[in-house]
């Protein structure tokens, strides 16, 4: 681990003092996850191609996607090297947060990668039975935050945005079943999301970042007593984690804007959607979490709705769910529906942040 050794010497070369500070090593660590994938990137896809990782699509989806057959998936395999490697290089491995949040996107990459793999050997869009796959996610994330809240590295407390001291103790077995049912359900609707070239990756990074602020801000004593937010020590270090996250998350859509070259696959989803969840459970932001990814709370909503009415009334709500689809089937442009996803995000991550002044 390269900034434990840079850090036990900055007492010898002071030019090394730069490395003790959580800013500094986000920004290296926002480099060093992007020239990862911008890099290796080209032969990641490669590698893809010559496996024969090729996307299946939906038969019921729309014509349009048609074209896409084949193109390379699971390139959210590029996304975690693109987060691993400055984890090694700049961030505190002894941190308790960290190995929640490591645990929890890499678990939730495994078992993406594992759906992958049975949909490109198969050659169709199924995969993991449901239940399978949200046992192992329940498991995953219950038994991370459990350990946490168990030791004293969280409390079992949830906050309510928006409003000052308004905060409720649920108890240990009721917060363990709750915060994971917030992992679990962000990296569900991050799944659900991906369903167009870029649309799910620039949410992730605009929610990271977000969040790394609230890492920062909960993680260092005096700007949390300012803003009267419970200061939790060590929750800064997560910012250097989703700096790498951002930067992952640029490097990947550098291969994956319209037309896409790779998608990432439900090993890219599952483990970005499980980063996000489980960042906003340690930053005790698990309700902000609505507003902040309110465009994957909207997709998964829909695809929720559609079913209910169409197993109540035999009728469907929306042409095709999730709802992107259904903007394309009204005649909206792809990239059109992208980019205004994009711009939904990035409003609710301010209206988001604005709540740091009002609590």
């Amino acid at each position: 681990m390269l900034y434990k050794w840079l850090y036990e010497n900055s007492d010898v070369f002071n030019a090394l003092n730069v490395f003790r500070y959580i800013t500094f090593r986000t920004f290296t660590a926002f480099f060093t996850g992007f020239f990862v994938c911008i890099f290796v990137g080209p032969y990641f896809i490669q590698h893809l191609r010559n496996k024969h990782f090729g996307q299946s699509i939906r038969d019921d989806g729309p014509q349009t996607h048609k074209k896409k057959q084949g193109t390379p998936t699971m390139g959210g395999g590029l996304m975690l090297l693109g987060i691993l490697i400055p984890t090694l290089l700049w961030v505190d491995l002894l941190n308790p947060y960290v190995w929640a949040v490591l645990i929890v996107t890499f678990g939730f990459g495994l078992i993406g990668y594992w759906d992958d793999w049975l949909k490109v050997s198969k050659k169709n869009s199924k995969g993991v039975k449901g239940k399978v796959r949200l046992t192992a996610e329940f498991l995953i994330a219950g038994v991370v935050i459990g350990l946490l809240a168990y030791h004293n590295h969280l409390p079992t407390v949830v906050t309510f945005p928006f409003f000052k001291e308004a905060n409720l103790d649920i108890g240990f077995f009721a917060y363990v079943s709750f915060a994971a049912l917030v992992v679990v359900g962000c990296a569900n609707a991050v799944n659900l999301t991906d369903g167009l070239d870029g649309l799910a990756i620039v949410p992730v990074m605009v929610s990271a970042f977000t969040l790394a602020i609230f890492a920062y801000v909960a993680g260092h004593a005096k700007i949390a007593e300012y803003l009267a937010i419970p200061y939790m020590a060590g929750t800064g270090e997560v910012c250097v984690l989703a700096g790498a996250v951002v930067a992952a998350g640029m490097g990947f859509l550098w291969f994956n804007a319209y037309p896409a070259q790779v998608f990432m696959g439900d090993v890219g989803s599952l483990s970005l959607g499980g980063f996000v969840g489980i960042t906003a459970v340690i930053t005790q932001n698990e309700l902000l979490l609505l507003v902040l990814g309110g465009v994957f709370v909207v997709e998964a909503l829909s695809v929720i709705t559609q079913v209910i009415s169409f197993k109540l009334t035999g009728r469907r709500i929306f042409k095709m769910a999730p709802i992107h689809h259904h903007f394309e089937l009204k005649g909206l442009d792809e990239t059109k529906i992208i980019v205004r996803f994009w711009i939904i995000s990035i409003l609710l991550a301010v209206l988001s942040l604005a709540t740091l002044k009002l609590r």
